[in-house]
């Protein structure tokens, strides 16, 4: 990885010691706290468009999750090391190590995913939470079963190991690349910025890291789905204001309950949100209104 740009000039770049390795952070600003936090299959380089302008009015911190990136990447099973809830007190390490007891956070996809649920169990901890393409897991796993979802990737690489590995460690480049290709508005890499291509590519390259996914998504299967439920079924809400930025050619698809419904059934009952001309990276492929959307949120 050590010939990978920069995308981050002027931020300062952190590791944070946790228990299961270290997390790396970049961190630049100086108003309100706010976390980045990327999905699957990237890493914080997802945010390189627009975090030098949201570091203006906040000091930003771009994390990259264990299993991505420069992040220690441990060895799980059964998606244990993985679970949103372990994720979550990695996040928490960081922003502890760095001061700040409450603090904002903006996740996509993967890291959305770490965001709520770490909202949902350390309720004092956020102040706002942006939640950016995803609906709950227990509402996809519900479609999946149902025949109504469209990520076939989910079963796929929840499946035991290590079937999911070898089958994505044959030809890993054109694995990633197809899935991620194949969630933009376009149907095409173009969207991407080619050094940032580059920061993924080096993660989908090593198997520890398409181990590390993997269990990220066995435990989306398990535990997180699981903690989902509980949560759901004793009432339990997001105490945070909630802004849901969903995707107008991923997300949102005909016939099925928009995204922002979802959540207001379910952990944000009064979640505001923002449809984005995008497909699923909004803020690669649409950074303006992406940018716009974050800021006109967190800002009020």
């Amino acid at each position: 990885m050590t010939d990978l740009a920069d995308l981050f000039p002027g931020f300062v770049a952190r590791s944070v010691s946790t228990d299961a390795g270290t997390i790396f952070t970049r961190v630049a600003g100086s108003g309100p706290p706010l976390a980045l936090v990327h999905g699957f299959p990237q890493t914080m380089a997802m945010w390189h468009r627009i975090a030098p302008e949201l570091s203006q009015a906040f000091t930003v911190v771009a994390i990259d999750l264990r299993g991505y990136g420069w992040s220690s990447a441990p060895r799980s099973a059964n998606g244990a090391g993985y679970s949103k809830r372990v994720m979550g007190t990695d996040l928490l390490a960081v922003m502890d190590e760095l001061g700040f007891a409450r603090f904002s956070l903006a996740g996509h996809d993967r890291g959305a995913r770490v965001g709520y649920r770490l909202a949902l169990d350390h309720p004092g901890r956020l102040t706002a939470l942006a939640l950016l393409d995803i609906m709950p897991t227990m509402e996809v796993w519900r479609q999946i079963e149902a025949g109504t979802g469209t990520a076939p990737h989910w079963p796929a690489l929840a499946e035991s190991s290590p079937r999911p590995e070898e089958t994505f460690g044959k030809d890993p480049d054109a694995s990633f690349s197809d899935l991620m290709a194949g969630w933009t508005k376009n149907r095409s890499l173009a969207p991407f910025d080619r050094r940032a291509m580059n920061h993924y590519r080096a993660g989908w390259n090593e198997p520890s890291r398409i181990h590390a996914m993997c269990e990220d998504y066995r435990a989306g299967a398990t535990l997180d789905r699981e903690a989902d439920e509980a949560d759901h079924q004793a009432g339990r809400t997001i105490a945070c204001p909630v802004h849901v930025l969903a995707s107008d050619a991923y997300l949102e698809k005909p016939g099925q309950e928009p995204a922002l419904d979802v959540w207001r059934r379910t952990f944000a009952p009064n979640a505001t949100g923002t449809i984005i001309d995008s497909g699923h990276f909004l803020a690669e492929e649409n950074a303006g209104a992406t940018l716009g959307a974050l800021r006109q949120f967190l800002e009020a």
